[in-house]
């Protein structure tokens, strides 16, 4: 028997889908079922993250622009240049960290997750959930576009996308560390190495931040992400045998095709509609 907690949608971002894909799966006797993540950090109940996740909401949507409303946008670019390369280096580390210990021990077609107390299997466990603080620290993005008052940049794709990684995050960590479902953090922490790179430039060097060529190709990487994703979590219904959870893979593939959705309307309206070179938006910061 299962309790299903679900999060209710913030209204003024129309979450209502979000809120009813990404249910999180609590069971009463999770701690006998899952005990080598109860004592991790945030992990022995889905309530310490839905209420960041509010808190989250709360201060970008009404806090955050109150405070701002009679200030002037604060100039923080060497704190930026510091935190996107906070980013590359843990990113980086994610990517060696699963390269030395999974990548020649892994099926690309069907990876089982070990649920074992073995040294690999704890360290999936570890590394899955260094991945969930990774999409946690990631808020910080948007924290950072009220302080310097770039609500443009704070679209529904953006905030979606951010809450949507912190859910899926808390899920994986809990129910479905390690196995098949590593290859998303794999892709997703490279997609991120090279777009806070950018960031990087753009913080240091004003020149770059108007520089179409990064910020479409970007985007492409970023559709190139899901898609790649998409179709690797589709080749587990054609392994009869693989003995991979298909729940997760369900709550899953909703998502990354409406992620190749949004992303792809983002990618024609920036990139493939003729505008005028003013009018342009910057891309946002969406991946996550």
């Amino acid at each position: 028997m299962q309790t299903l907690i679900r999060i209710k949608p913030f209204k003024s971002l129309g979450l209502a889908y979000h809120s009813i894909q990404i249910s999180i799966v609590h069971y009463t006797y999770e701690a006998k079922k899952y005990p080598r993540v109860k004592d991790l950090f945030l992990m022995s109940s889905p309530f310490p993250t839905i209420a960041i996740m509010l808190i989250y909401l709360y201060f970008i949507f009404i806090l955050g622009p109150k405070l701002m409303e009679k200030r002037s946008p604060f100039k923080i670019n060497k704190i930026l240049v510091i935190y996107n390369m906070i980013q590359i280096i843990l990113c980086s580390s994610f990517i060696y960290q699963y390269v030395t210990n999974f990548l020649f021990h892994y099926n690309i077609l069907c990876e089982p997750i070990d649920y074992s107390n073995s040294e690999l299997g704890l360290r999936a466990v570890n590394l899955v959930w260094s991945y969930f603080m990774l999409k946690l620290i990631d808020l910080i993005d948007t924290v950072f576009f009220v302080l310097r008052k770039k609500y443009s940049q704070i679209s529904f794709l953006h905030v979606y996308h951010h809450t949507g990684m912190c859910v899926f995050g808390w899920v994986g960590t809990k129910y479905v560390a390690g196995g098949h479902g590593c290859f998303i953090g794999i892709f997703n922490c490279l997609v991120h190495v090279i777009m806070y790179f950018y960031y990087l430039l753009t913080a240091w060097d004003k020149k770059y931040k108007n520089n179409v060529w990064w910020k479409k190709h970007l985007t492409q990487l970023q559709i190139a992400q899901f898609v790649a994703v998409t179709i690797h979590l589709l080749l587990i219904f054609f392994q009869p045998n693989c003995d991979y959870p298909r729940w997760i893979v369900c709550a899953l593939l909703p998502q990354n095709f409406l992620m190749i959705v949004l992303f792809s309307n983002f990618y024609i309206k920036a990139y493939l509609t003729e505008k005028k070179p003013e009018t342009r938006n910057v891309v946002d910061k969406k991946t996550n």
